[in-house]
């Protein structure tokens, strides 16, 4: 008797001796496919076009391939073509001073995330575990200024970066993201509430203060989220093109996502150089896709870990 109804479920499942097809299943992953390549295809065009040449690309407009193969594009982002080869390949003539764009690039995404993680840093210890008076109210103000769009706060920004005498200068581009922000007060508080106190109980029973048990204990726990945090600024700060355009619009203190805009703007022969431009976003870009496909999971992870859903 158990025999006969544990093999009806088994043939039901089969239709003359297939397999039953999956709708959702197949559904599910029809929807996976198409976002993936929804995702890859505009990384898949910037390199296509990349490898083009400038005369070549608007008669070959809807080929896959490269139009006219060739690592032209390149050697202008680099500086190894005279304006009349980049010219004589379809290209526009203008110049892109790669390498300074990416030193201040560095430099500034660096700068600002190490100020950010570091101050959010004790400002989220300060919320999880000093106890004083406001503390919850201080810090759902805190909270509140992430409704706030940033453009908002541009202008009196702006305005005190110039009454300061710090335009064009990489103080000036650097200082308004220095210091702390909601969101990593919030993601590395989430994180500190969540750590066991035991150690640090012990540690106040030996004699050692807030400063000590923050450096000692609770910095080398929190050496995960921190990273992860990190990370994530690093990516928004080395993407930010609004502010820099604002307060640092001068070739020597000019960040890749200007310069790429100026580069597209300055047009010689009447059309932007396409193929000069999506060499220099697709080698921009390449740092921060490295970074993520390195630490993608270590991100999720901590988010997870965190209590953010």
């Amino acid at each position: 008797m158990t025999t006969a109804t544990s093999a009806i479920p088994a043939k039901s499942r089969r239709i003359n001796g297939r397999r039953r097809f999956n709708w959702r299943r197949a559904g599910a992953w029809a929807l996976v496919v198409l976002a993936v390549a929804v995702s890859v295809l505009p990384f898949y065009w910037v390199l296509r076009t990349s490898l083009s040449s400038n005369s070549a690309l608007a008669s070959n407009a809807s080929n896959l391939l490269p139009a006219d193969f060739n690592l032209g594009a390149y050697k202008r982002v680099f500086g190894l073509q005279t304006a009349q080869e980049a010219m004589a390949e379809g290209g526009s003539g203008a110049k892109i001073d790669f390498w300074i764009y990416l030193r201040n690039t560095v430099l500034f995404a660096g700068i600002t995330t190490a100020g950010a993680v570091f101050f959010s840093a004790m400002a989220a210890y300060a919320f999880s575990r000093l106890r004083w008076r406001g503390r919850n109210a201080v810090f759902s103000l805190f909270l509140a200024t992430m409704m706030v769009p940033p453009i908002f706060t541009a202008l009196p920004n702006f305005l005190l970066i110039k009454n300061l005498g710090l335009l064009n200068t990489m103080l000036g581009m650097v200082l308004p993201y220095l210091f702390m922000t909601p969101f990593a007060i919030f993601f590395l508080r989430q994180f500190f509430l969540n750590m066991s106190r035991e150690v640090e109980e012990a540690a106040m029973l030996d004699g050692a203060k807030h400063l000590r048990i923050f450096f000692q204990i609770v910095l080398p726990n929190a050496a995960a989220p921190i990273a992860t945090l990190a990370l994530l600024t690093f990516i928004g700060q080395w993407n930010e093109y609004f502010w820099p355009l604002l307060v640092g619009n001068q070739e020597n203190v000019r960040v890749l996502t200007v310069g790429l805009g100026v580069f597209k703007s300055q047009s010689p022969q009447g059309a932007p150089d396409w193929s000069g431009l999506m060499a220099a976003t697709l080698i921009s870009a390449l740092p921060v896709l490295l970074l993520f496909i390195a630490f993608g999971k270590k991100i999720v992870n901590s988010i997870g870990f965190s209590g953010i859903k």
